[in-house]
């Protein structure tokens, strides 16, 4: 069956923007979880976890990431040329496991300025059915926009029940926990992450609306955030830069909020984040009125308020480039790091931008470096300015610098044919994620050259699944 009878419809996507994760059902007959399980829990005390081998090891787990109804939540979501990440694990839950802690999943460990835009995606599968009891898996509905929990009453947990085959598509950054399990059942649960190769340049779900149809019952107000998710995904401009009114993007059908730039501009540093992110995206929307207040916050040394203001900078739009080219050179690690963000989101692919952002990866900061390349991806031309930045790298000492260079190098596609020395020696890499990330690049390169370094590297690499402790030959 196609995928795209399976694309999400609006109220779908409205949903996904909002709250960020829909459960859905896959279509396999009831028989084919059951068997998948069954296999899991003898791998798992016979064996071990396999952890990342778990695809390799199951022939059924590949049959999930390619069942239509799984690609045609993503496709919506990340695009129909999206990529498996290499990192899947399969999360074991025993009886009298107790409750984890929220946490959002990290990018290897690292601080890395976290997108609102759907860049990465997961999806967790169950292959047996899953109570209360079993300790289902939590999600904080909306918290996909936020670094840290807003700890109050807008919290609003969703725990992930149902049939063998349920499944969530979830945004990245929502924040999640495994439940306490207190039946006398194990439960397992498959994560999947997945990453987006291209900005939109139009709908890749079943769009039927044009316009954002506000959400009423939200806790939060953050119409005019969503509202701009929802553009950004049909491929359109932010909603400074499509005429619209500041104030009637204001409204979220409680009626129209009068508010200044210059009080938005305070809330920017707000301890509480659901305001801080929100003004970000209202400042934005007046557009080139509000770049002076959201420069000097980007610029202000405060953390919180130069991470927002990046968010507001890039959803301005292209009248924002002269100050994010100017915050490249500033003395604020925080500065450089967002103005680095802001500018690949931006996505305005010219020699200034582009050259600020790959010198940026020479960088003393880290944290810049990993913006940087992070951003190049995004850019991808001129290429003759975001090749030579990506190479050197594949050779930064930071491993995270490393595997988003690959992973940019991946995103640029047959344009990284340049760069296949480079990649060619990011398969000794150290680093897993690092060399998992050059052999795709390699493959999306697709020369006769690439392909015969990609099949030469994974032929000695090859792993068997069925070599296990009891069939060692």
């Amino acid at each position: 069956m196609s995928v795209s009878n399976y694309l999400l419809n609006d109220e779908q996507m409205r949903q996904f923007i909002s709250r960020g994760y829909l459960v859905l059902q896959t279509d396999f007959p009831k028989e084919f979880h059951e068997r998948l399980n069954a296999k899991l829990n003898e791998a798992m005390e016979k064996e071990g976890n396999p952890g990342n081998n778990i695809l390799p090891r199951f022939s059924e787990v590949g049959d999930i990431i390619q069942n239509p109804v799984v690609r045609g939540a993503l496709t919506s979501v990340v695009g129909p040329d999206y990529t498996i990440h290499p990192h899947r694990h399969c999360h074991f839950t025993y009886p009298g496991r107790k409750v984890q802690t929220w946490h959002k999943d990290s990018y290897w460990g690292h601080q890395k300025v976290r997108n609102h835009h759907n860049w990465w995606a997961m999806i967790f599968y169950y292959p047996q059915a899953v109570d209360e009891e079993m300790g289902p898996s939590g999600l904080l509905s909306g918290s996909q926009y936020y670094t840290k929990r807003a700890g109050d009453e807008t919290e609003t947990p969703v725990y992930m029940e149902g049939p063998e085959g349920t499944f969530a598509l979830i945004h990245y950054d929502l924040w999640h926990r495994g439940g306490a399990n207190l039946s006398q059942k194990t439960r397992a649960m498959m994560k999947f992450q997945f990453v987006r190769m291209n900005a939109p340049t139009g709908p890749a779900w079943n769009n039927k609306e044009a316009g954002w149809a506000p959400v009423d019952d939200a806790l939060v107000d953050h119409n005019v955030l969503w509202g701009h998710q929802w553009r950004w995904h049909r491929g359109e401009s932010g909603a400074a830069r499509n005429g619209a009114a500041p104030n009637a993007l204001q409204s979220n059908g409680h009626g129209t909020e009068e508010t200044t730039v210059s009080e938005l501009a305070e809330k920017l540093s707000s301890r509480y984040e659901p305001e801080g992110v929100d003004s970000a995206y209202r400042l934005a929307t007046y557009g080139v009125e509000a770049i002076p207040s959201l420069d000097g916050a980007l610029t202000s040394g405060n953390a919180t308020a130069s991470r927002n203001a990046g968010y507001g900078l890039s959803e301005v739009g292209a009248a924002a480039q002269e100050v994010l080219l100017d915050a490249m050179g500033h003395e604020s690690e925080a500065a450089r790091m967002h103005a680095a963000f802001a500018l690949g989101e931006l996505g305005k692919a010219d020699a200034e931008s582009t050259g600020a952002v790959a010198k940026a990866v020479s960088d003393p900061s880290v944290v810049v470096r990993r913006s940087a390349v992070e951003a190049l991806g995004l850019l991808k031309e001129p290429v003759a300015l975001t090749l030579p930045a990506l190479e050197h790298g594949l050779r930064d000492d930071d491993d995270q610098v490393r595997f988003t260079a690959a992973l940019s190098l991946l995103r640029l596609g047959s344009r990284s044919a340049g760069a296949l020395p480079a990649l060619q020696a990011a398969l000794r890499d150290e680093n897993r994620y690092v060399r998992a990330n050059a052999v795709d690049a390699l493959r999306r390169i697709g020369t006769s050259e690439a392909l015969n370094i990609a099949l030469d590297y994974l032929s000695a690499h090859r792993w068997c699944p069925t070599t296990t402790p009891d069939n060692l030959f």
